[in-house]
Protein backbone atom coordinates (compact mmCIF):
# COMPACT_ATOMS: atom_id res chain seq x y z
CA UNK A 1 0.00 0.00 0.00
CA UNK A 2 1.34 3.44 -0.91
CA UNK A 3 0.62 6.70 0.86
CA UNK A 4 -0.30 9.97 -0.86
CA UNK A 5 -0.45 12.60 1.85
CA UNK A 6 -0.91 16.36 1.65
CA UNK A 7 -0.63 19.13 4.20
CA UNK A 8 -1.47 22.82 3.75
CA UNK A 9 -0.07 24.97 6.57
CA UNK A 10 -0.90 28.68 6.73
CA UNK A 11 0.50 31.26 9.13
CA UNK A 12 -1.22 34.59 9.55
CA UNK A 13 -1.14 37.47 11.97
CA UNK A 14 -4.19 37.98 14.18
CA UNK A 15 -3.47 41.03 16.30
CA UNK A 16 -0.16 40.46 18.08
CA UNK A 17 -0.29 36.68 17.58
CA UNK A 18 0.89 34.49 14.71
CA UNK A 19 -1.75 31.79 14.22
CA UNK A 20 -1.31 28.52 12.31
CA UNK A 21 -4.17 26.91 10.37
CA UNK A 22 -3.83 23.66 8.47
CA UNK A 23 -5.66 21.18 6.27
CA UNK A 24 -4.47 17.64 5.66
CA UNK A 25 -5.28 14.66 3.50
CA UNK A 26 -3.63 11.42 4.59
CA UNK A 27 -1.08 10.78 7.33
CA UNK A 28 0.43 14.23 7.90
CA UNK A 29 -0.36 16.29 10.98
CA UNK A 30 0.63 19.46 12.78
CA UNK A 31 0.70 19.22 16.54
CA UNK A 32 -0.52 21.93 18.90
CA UNK A 33 0.82 25.43 18.29
CA UNK A 34 3.30 26.52 20.93
CA UNK A 35 4.44 30.02 21.91
CA UNK A 36 7.63 29.66 23.98
CA UNK A 37 8.81 33.06 22.72
CA UNK A 38 5.54 34.97 23.05
CA UNK A 39 2.63 35.50 20.68
CA UNK A 40 4.63 36.74 17.71
CA UNK A 41 6.34 33.43 16.83
CA UNK A 42 4.34 30.23 16.39
CA UNK A 43 6.21 26.93 16.85
CA UNK A 44 4.82 23.76 15.24
CA UNK A 45 5.89 20.12 14.98
CA UNK A 46 5.11 18.31 11.73
CA UNK A 47 4.32 14.63 12.26
CA UNK A 48 4.13 11.78 9.73
CA UNK A 49 2.66 8.86 11.73
CA UNK A 50 3.79 6.04 9.36
CA UNK A 51 7.36 7.07 10.14
CA UNK A 52 8.80 6.79 6.64
CA UNK A 53 8.29 6.51 2.91
CA UNK A 54 8.53 3.48 0.64
CA UNK A 55 8.45 3.26 -3.15
CA UNK A 56 5.42 5.05 -4.57
CA UNK A 57 4.74 7.18 -1.49
CA UNK A 58 4.32 10.93 -1.95
CA UNK A 59 4.24 13.63 0.70
CA UNK A 60 3.20 17.11 -0.44
CA UNK A 61 3.70 19.92 2.08
CA UNK A 62 2.67 23.49 1.31
CA UNK A 63 3.25 26.37 3.69
CA UNK A 64 2.28 30.03 3.34
CA UNK A 65 3.28 32.83 5.68
CA UNK A 66 1.23 36.02 5.56
CA UNK A 67 2.62 39.55 6.07
CA UNK A 68 4.11 40.06 9.53
CA UNK A 69 3.66 36.41 10.57
CA UNK A 70 6.54 34.26 11.87
CA UNK A 71 6.37 30.47 11.89
CA UNK A 72 8.87 27.85 13.03
CA UNK A 73 8.45 24.25 11.85
CA UNK A 74 10.42 21.22 12.96
CA UNK A 75 9.85 17.46 13.20
CA UNK A 76 10.06 14.95 16.07
CA UNK A 77 12.45 12.63 14.21
CA UNK A 78 14.11 11.80 10.94
CA UNK A 79 12.25 11.41 7.65
CA UNK A 80 12.99 7.88 6.50
CA UNK A 81 13.23 6.71 2.91
CA UNK A 82 13.07 2.90 2.95
CA UNK A 83 14.20 0.43 0.28
CA UNK A 84 12.14 0.35 -2.89
CA UNK A 85 11.52 -2.33 -5.48
CA UNK A 86 11.65 0.33 -8.19
CA UNK A 87 9.05 3.06 -7.74
CA UNK A 88 10.50 6.28 -6.25
CA UNK A 89 9.34 7.91 -3.02
CA UNK A 90 8.87 11.68 -3.13
CA UNK A 91 8.73 14.33 -0.44
CA UNK A 92 7.88 17.75 -1.83
CA UNK A 93 7.79 20.98 0.21
CA UNK A 94 6.75 24.40 -1.12
CA UNK A 95 6.91 27.46 1.14
CA UNK A 96 5.65 30.90 0.08
CA UNK A 97 6.38 33.98 2.18
CA UNK A 98 4.62 37.33 1.81
CA UNK A 99 6.28 40.69 2.40
CA UNK A 100 7.49 41.04 5.99
CA UNK A 101 6.99 37.33 6.77
CA UNK A 102 9.52 35.07 8.46
CA UNK A 103 9.81 31.30 8.39
CA UNK A 104 12.19 28.88 10.10
CA UNK A 105 12.07 25.51 8.33
CA UNK A 106 14.05 23.13 10.54
CA UNK A 107 13.15 19.45 9.98
CA UNK A 108 15.41 16.74 11.32
CA UNK A 109 17.45 14.70 8.86
CA UNK A 110 16.29 12.72 5.84
CA UNK A 111 17.58 9.18 6.43
CA UNK A 112 18.22 7.14 3.28
CA UNK A 113 18.16 3.39 3.79
CA UNK A 114 20.15 1.20 1.43
CA UNK A 115 18.27 0.41 -1.81
CA UNK A 116 15.95 3.41 -1.50
CA UNK A 117 14.79 5.26 -4.61
CA UNK A 118 13.85 8.70 -3.37
CA UNK A 119 13.67 12.42 -4.03
CA UNK A 120 13.43 15.24 -1.50
CA UNK A 121 12.43 18.66 -2.88
CA UNK A 122 12.29 22.04 -1.12
CA UNK A 123 11.16 25.21 -2.91
CA UNK A 124 11.14 28.62 -1.20
CA UNK A 125 9.40 31.64 -2.76
CA UNK A 126 9.85 34.95 -0.95
CA UNK A 127 8.34 38.38 -1.58
CA UNK A 128 10.53 41.45 -0.99
CA UNK A 129 10.93 41.97 2.74
CA UNK A 130 10.41 38.30 3.61
CA UNK A 131 13.19 36.20 5.16
CA UNK A 132 13.74 32.52 5.90
CA UNK A 133 16.23 30.43 7.83
CA UNK A 134 16.14 26.80 6.76
CA UNK A 135 18.26 23.69 6.62
CA UNK A 136 18.49 20.35 4.89
CA UNK A 137 20.31 17.32 6.28
CA UNK A 138 20.71 14.00 4.41
CA UNK A 139 22.12 10.85 6.00
CA UNK A 140 23.08 7.87 3.84
CA UNK A 141 22.66 4.47 5.44
CA UNK A 142 22.82 3.64 9.14
CA UNK A 143 26.53 3.64 10.04
CA UNK A 144 25.87 3.14 13.77
CA UNK A 145 23.97 -0.07 12.95
CA UNK A 146 26.47 -1.39 10.43
CA UNK A 147 24.03 -0.85 7.54
CA UNK A 148 25.86 1.12 4.82
CA UNK A 149 24.24 2.84 1.86
CA UNK A 150 25.28 0.04 -0.48
CA UNK A 151 22.74 0.51 -3.28
CA UNK A 152 20.01 2.91 -4.30
CA UNK A 153 19.63 6.51 -5.47
CA UNK A 154 18.67 9.72 -3.72
CA UNK A 155 17.96 13.06 -5.41
CA UNK A 156 18.03 16.31 -3.48
CA UNK A 157 16.49 19.50 -4.88
CA UNK A 158 16.64 22.89 -3.13
CA UNK A 159 15.37 25.93 -5.03
CA UNK A 160 14.58 29.60 -4.69
CA UNK A 161 13.01 30.14 -8.13
CA UNK A 162 15.04 32.44 -10.32
CA UNK A 163 17.60 32.96 -7.56
CA UNK A 164 19.27 29.73 -6.46
CA UNK A 165 19.09 26.07 -7.41
CA UNK A 166 20.96 23.10 -5.98
CA UNK A 167 20.12 19.68 -7.37
CA UNK A 168 22.09 16.48 -7.30
CA UNK A 169 21.65 12.73 -7.38
CA UNK A 170 23.60 10.39 -5.13
CA UNK A 171 23.97 6.88 -6.53
CA UNK A 172 25.42 4.34 -4.12
CA UNK A 173 27.15 2.63 -7.05
CA UNK A 174 29.12 5.79 -7.92
CA UNK A 175 32.35 5.05 -6.04
CA UNK A 176 34.02 8.25 -7.25
CA UNK A 177 31.20 10.34 -5.79
CA UNK A 178 30.79 8.33 -2.60
CA UNK A 179 34.46 7.99 -1.69
CA UNK A 180 36.49 10.25 -3.97
CA UNK A 181 38.27 13.31 -2.61
CA UNK A 182 36.22 15.57 -4.89
CA UNK A 183 32.99 13.85 -3.81
CA UNK A 184 31.81 12.86 -0.36
CA UNK A 185 35.27 11.54 0.56
CA UNK A 186 33.74 8.70 2.57
CA UNK A 187 31.38 10.92 4.54
CA UNK A 188 27.78 9.81 4.76
CA UNK A 189 26.02 12.95 5.95
CA UNK A 190 25.47 16.10 3.87
CA UNK A 191 24.14 19.20 5.59
CA UNK A 192 23.21 22.70 4.46
CA UNK A 193 21.81 25.71 6.32
CA UNK A 194 20.65 28.73 4.37
CA UNK A 195 19.44 32.24 5.03
CA UNK A 196 17.25 33.50 2.19
CA UNK A 197 15.82 36.99 1.70
CA UNK A 198 13.16 38.21 -0.71
CA UNK A 199 15.41 41.00 -1.93
CA UNK A 200 19.13 41.65 -2.11
CA UNK A 201 20.74 41.86 1.30
CA UNK A 202 22.80 44.97 2.05
CA UNK A 203 26.45 44.07 1.71
CA UNK A 204 27.24 44.66 5.39
CA UNK A 205 24.35 42.41 6.52
CA UNK A 206 25.34 39.64 4.14
CA UNK A 207 28.95 39.82 5.31
CA UNK A 208 27.80 39.79 8.93
CA UNK A 209 25.87 36.56 8.23
CA UNK A 210 28.94 35.01 6.61
CA UNK A 211 31.26 36.14 9.43
CA UNK A 212 28.91 34.79 12.09
CA UNK A 213 28.66 31.41 10.36
CA UNK A 214 32.40 31.18 9.79
CA UNK A 215 33.08 31.92 13.45
CA UNK A 216 30.88 28.94 14.39
CA UNK A 217 32.60 26.72 11.81
CA UNK A 218 36.10 27.72 12.93
CA UNK A 219 35.33 26.60 16.49
CA UNK A 220 33.62 23.35 15.48
CA UNK A 221 34.93 19.82 14.99
CA UNK A 222 33.76 19.93 11.35
CA UNK A 223 35.83 22.98 10.45
CA UNK A 224 37.78 20.92 7.90
CA UNK A 225 34.67 19.85 5.97
CA UNK A 226 32.39 22.89 6.33
CA UNK A 227 32.24 26.32 4.75
CA UNK A 228 30.03 29.39 4.29
CA UNK A 229 29.35 31.10 0.97
CA UNK A 230 26.94 33.55 -0.63
CA UNK A 231 26.05 32.30 -4.12
CA UNK A 232 23.59 35.18 -4.66
CA UNK A 233 22.95 38.55 -2.95
CA UNK A 234 19.76 37.07 -1.48
CA UNK A 235 21.27 33.82 -0.20
CA UNK A 236 23.86 32.83 2.41
CA UNK A 237 24.68 29.10 2.67
CA UNK A 238 26.61 26.89 5.09
CA UNK A 239 27.53 23.43 3.79
CA UNK A 240 29.10 20.58 5.71
CA UNK A 241 30.09 16.95 5.33
CA UNK A 242 30.24 14.62 8.32
CA UNK A 243 30.64 10.88 8.89
CA UNK A 244 27.32 10.73 10.78
CA UNK A 245 24.37 13.03 11.53
CA UNK A 246 25.11 14.21 15.07
CA UNK A 247 28.06 16.57 14.45
CA UNK A 248 26.41 18.01 11.34
CA UNK A 249 23.18 18.73 13.17
CA UNK A 250 25.12 20.26 16.05
CA UNK A 251 26.87 22.62 13.63
CA UNK A 252 23.63 23.65 11.91
CA UNK A 253 21.89 24.34 15.20
CA UNK A 254 24.73 26.60 16.24
CA UNK A 255 24.63 28.44 12.90
CA UNK A 256 20.85 28.80 13.17
CA UNK A 257 21.20 30.25 16.66
CA UNK A 258 23.88 32.72 15.68
CA UNK A 259 21.94 33.86 12.57
CA UNK A 260 18.84 34.35 14.70
CA UNK A 261 20.82 36.59 17.03
CA UNK A 262 22.83 38.39 14.34
CA UNK A 263 20.14 38.91 11.71
CA UNK A 264 16.87 39.04 13.64
CA UNK A 265 17.98 40.13 17.13
CA UNK A 266 16.26 37.04 18.55
CA UNK A 267 17.70 34.64 21.14
CA UNK A 268 18.35 31.05 19.99
CA UNK A 269 15.29 29.57 21.71
CA UNK A 270 15.41 25.93 20.64
CA UNK A 271 12.12 24.10 20.04
CA UNK A 272 11.21 22.05 23.09
CA UNK A 273 11.07 18.79 21.13
CA UNK A 274 14.82 19.00 20.37
CA UNK A 275 15.48 18.38 24.04
CA UNK A 276 13.33 15.25 24.26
Amino acid sequence: MTWHARLQLDYRREGPRTVARFLHDGPLRILQSLYPEGDGICHNVLVHPPGGLVGGDTLDITATVAPGAHGLVTTPGASRFYRSAGAPALQRTQATLAAGARLEWLPLEALCYSACQAENRLTLSLAPGAECIAWDVTALGLPHSGQPFAEGRFTQHIEVPGIWLERGTIDAADALLMDGRLGLAGHRCLASAFFVAGEALPRERREAALDAARAVIDAHALQGTAGATSPHPQVVVVRALAPVVEPAMDLLRQVWGTWRTQLWSLPPNRPRIWNM
